[in-house]
């Protein structure tokens, strides 16, 4: 029998990277199912919803149950609605992103004097026009949210710039940082997995690549932490972090050492 009743698995750069799976992360995700383990996915990616990942797994031959998947545009979604219901919120995001919003009834304002509250996230279409309406739609103490801190996401070859960068502006010319992110590693996105599993936190294993997210999340929650060298960490990034990992892991195909 494991130790562990369930399992936190990221997905990019922990089961796939761009749209291709990891070498034999298969295997991983079958020793965790032949262990027992009841498995959430949780992804930082804002511009998929829990429905978006079956999809994106499926013609891997990995069958995903959406109620078993988080990403932090649906726990922004829950969030805000839950949070700041019938608020207009000023979206600096991708178009993904605001029907994920607009579903869970959130109201989304494109004036940025109209804003009640402002979300930061990742965006293609990104500009200084954007830059210049997100100031003026901070002004004041407008609350102030990320839907999460990863500064690039891993794609096949290399890495594109994410929610980390644009918020990184956003902050720079508001001169304030969020009141909140809402993904990993938050507080708030370690409650709704919990939510959405019946296992106890000191019996939860989080695997992922990033320390600052994954781990961070899991150290945070008393969960044991696994980090993989398949996305964006490496040995040296793990030497030089003062997030430190329960363990290493070559890839998520190798956590049956784990069970």
């Amino acid at each position: 029998m494991t130790a562990y009743e369930a399992a936190i698995l990221d997905v990019d750069g922990t089961i796939v990277r761009g749209e291709e799976l990891v070498p034999d992360v298969t295997d991983g995700l079958h020793a965790l199912d032949d262990a027992g383990c009841a498995r959430l996915l949780f992804s930082n990616n804002p511009t998929r919803g829990s429905d978006q990942y079956g999809e994106k797994l499926e013609p891997h031959g990995i069958d995903v149950d959406p109620g078993s998947v988080l990403t932090s545009a649906t726990v922004a979604a829950e969030y805000l609605a839950t949070t700041h219901p019938g608020d207009r919120v000023y979206l600096v995001g991708s178009d993904r992103l605001a029907a994920i919003l607009e579903e869970a009834a959130v109201e989304l304002t494109a004036d940025p004097d109209a804003a009640e509250v402002v979300v930061g996230s990742f965006d293609t279409d990104f500009s200084f026009d954007t830059l210049w309406e997100a100031l003026r739609a901070l002004d004041g103490d407008v609350p102030f949210y990320g839907t999460d801190p990863d500064a690039t996401i891993p794609v096949e070859d290399g890495s594109i710039p994410g929610s980390g960068a644009i918020l990184a502006a956003m902050e720079a010319v508001a001169g304030r940082e969020p009141d909140a992110i809402l993904g990993k590693p938050s507080t708030i996105a370690a409650a709704a997995a919990m939510n959405r599993l019946d296992a106890d936190p000191e019996r939860t294993l989080v695997v992922g690549d990033r320390l600052d997210t994954d781990i961070a999340l899991g150290n945070r929650a008393g969960m044991t932490t696994a980090v993989v060298l398949t996305g964006v960490t490496d040995r040296a990034t793990i030497d030089e972090s003062s997030v430190e990992p329960d363990y290493v892991l070559e890839s998520l195909a190798d956590v049956d050492r784990l069970l």
